[in-house]
């Protein structure tokens, strides 16, 4: 009967068949039955029971998703009235061994049916067996009551553990799919950021160096090579993160907002050493330096910019009377995709103008 609610299982037609083992007690009893219409339309009945039974149980695991809709549920109640007249056609020949046929039949109903329907069913069929085996002259009570019940409530059973196994991979699948779209986000954001920061500082390298043409060539092909050089690099972080295998460090990104300040002819106050950062601060305090830096380079129109470093936070400040934080466009992530990195870390991100002086601020403070 597990068949009933698993497509998949390869062995449902093989556990059905078993179960047909217990019909042996209808086909002994027509056996036995003296020769005349009885027992052949008997055996008849009894074959094209057992043959419906097969196909129920084929049907329901092909069709298990769409069984308790309205018209499912009319098939199956097709179903189960034939299968309760051929267990009528067997009475002549088999007797009161017929009514073992209940059991597979109020089995299916558990399988198949809504519970609302099932239920009531199911025990319509455990009455009907307990009644004609004490009313009907010359039958006996072989637990047949009892065996419908027993079978019922073991298929609902099976039924229950089903539909909790196709939720579970549901959910699973969900979750992988999910942890493919966060992956793919965490991807995109890093690509802004790295794309963000190398492509700033290639086009005001591009500017200078355009400048420099008409007054410094040397100084002019210097800047050319340090183009050629952040593109590469570029380049290999563009790879490295499509790779899942990229760091950043707070060194580098020290290093390379000196090199961007100074591009954009921006005063730069940065820390010497990042000794103090705790190891677990250090990724989060990089893109914020990162960030915050490219931003004073694109919007700001700061001359001065401060880099203040401490083990629980890291503060970007400048005196620019742009705005250094501008909201992230139509595909870009910008301040935003720093925010969620500080959250997911319980850290602290403030942004906004300076109080003491013109200018802005980016702070992101770990709690202690």
């Amino acid at each position: 009967m597990e068949a009933f609610e698993h497509r998949g299982f390869r062995f449902g037609w093989l556990f059905a068949a078993l179960w047909l083992f217990y019909l042996s007690e209808n086909l002994s009893a027509l056996l036995a039955h003296p020769g005349g219409w009885q027992r052949d339309v008997g055996l008849a009945a009894l074959a094209g029971f057992a043959g419906l039974y097969l196909a129920m149980v084929w049907w329901f695991s092909a069709v298990r998703g769409r069984l308790r809709d309205m018209g499912g549920s009319l098939r199956v109640w097709a179903c189960l009235v034939a299968l309760l007249a051929l267990t009528a056609l067997q009475v002549p020949g088999a007797g009161f061994h017929a009514l073992t046929c209940l059991v597979y039949i109020g089995a299916s109903a558990v399988a198949a049916l809504p519970l609302w329907q099932a239920a009531p069913f199911s025990v319509a069929l455990v009455v009907t067996a307990e009644l004609l085996a004490w009313r009907v002259p010359g039958w006996e009570d072989n637990g047949y009551g009892l065996a419908v019940l027993l079978g019922s409530a073991a298929t609902w059973g099976l039924r229950l553990a089903g539909e909790r196994q196709a939720r579970l991979r549901v959910a699973q699948e969900e979750l992988a799919e999910m942890a493919v779209q966060n992956e793919r986000t965490r991807i995109a954001a890093d690509l802004h950021d790295i794309l963000g920061h190398s492509l700033t500082v290639v086009t005001v390298k591009a500017e200078l160096a355009q400048r420099l043409l008409d007054v410094d060539v040397n100084k002019a092909r210097a800047e050319l090579r340090d183009l050629e050089a952040l593109a590469r690099d570029a380049l290999a972080d563009v790879r490295a993160t499509a790779l899942g295998v990229r760091g950043i460090s707070l060194p580098g990104e020290i290093a390379a907002a000196r090199e961007a300040l100074a591009a954009a002819h921006v005063v730069a106050d940065l820390p010497g050493a990042a000794d103090d950062v705790p190891t677990r601060n250090r990724e989060l305090f990089a893109w914020t330096i990162r960030e915050a830096v490219t931003n004073v380079v694109r919007h700001s129109g700061a001359g001065r910019c401060e880099v203040r470093l401490a083990p629980g936070c890291v503060e970007i400040v400048d005196d620019g009377p742009g705005d250094a934080a501008p909201g992230p466009g139509p595909g870009g992530q910008g301040l935003a995709g720093l925010r969620r990195r500080a959250e997911a870390v319980g850290a602290r991100l403030t942004v906004g103008r300076r109080d003491d002086r013109p200018g802005f601020r980016v702070r992101v403070e770990v709690p202690s």
